[in-house]
């Protein structure tokens, strides 16, 4: 059984766990993840430049994943910056320290929902809606086992699964 986690967020002095395709206090959990990287640069001494908070705070601000682009898009219009590199340097630094994740099948990027904890997430993503849920399978999942029992150490796994969303199948998209 997979676990589908959306988001890890405190709301009114409790930590809230959200299920799947759900709402939830998105500026709670938006603010937790900027402060959990920036309590993560401080601690290591790495730079949280402004750019590299915008990026993270604008791939926060929803569920679907972003190209590079896109995020470069809002960079330009915000006027924090128009040139490719700028947008990719930033990206670069924040799938490098886990806070951004890249989705090999988009060739986009979406922010992480357990910053700092080790992990080889699954993503769930919608072929309508493009909404993207970050998963956790169980530690005890196929593939470990299979590459425990060959020698083999997994350094890193990238699991994507397309379908459709609650939300979607509700309305009938699923046809």
């Amino acid at each position: 059984m997979i676990r589908y986690i959306i988001s890890i967020c405190k709301f009114e002095g409790l930590l809230v766990t959200r299920i799947g395709f759900e709402d939830h206090n998105h500026d709670s959990c938006v603010k937790e993840a900027l402060h959990a990287a920036e309590t993560h640069c401080l601690d290591r001494k790495l730079q949280f430049t402004k750019v590299r908070r915008r990026v993270l705070e604008i791939l926060l601000s929803e569920h679907k994943a972003l190209g590079a682009y896109d995020i470069l898009a809002r960079l330009t219009d915000e006027g924090i910056g128009s040139q490719p590199p700028v947008a990719y340097r930033a990206l670069d630094f924040l799938v490098s320290h886990g806070f951004v994740h890249r989705i090999e099948k988009m060739n986009a990027y979406i922010a992480c929902t357990l910053p700092g904890e080790p992990h080889s997430p699954a993503f769930m993503i919608c072929r309508v809606c493009d909404a993207v849920v970050e998963a956790q399978p169980p530690a005890g999942d196929a593939l470990n086992q299979t590459a425990r029992d060959l020698g083999f150490q997994i350094e890193n796994t990238v699991l994507e699964a397309e379908g459709i969303c609650p939300a979607c199948a509700d309305e009938g998209a699923a046809e």
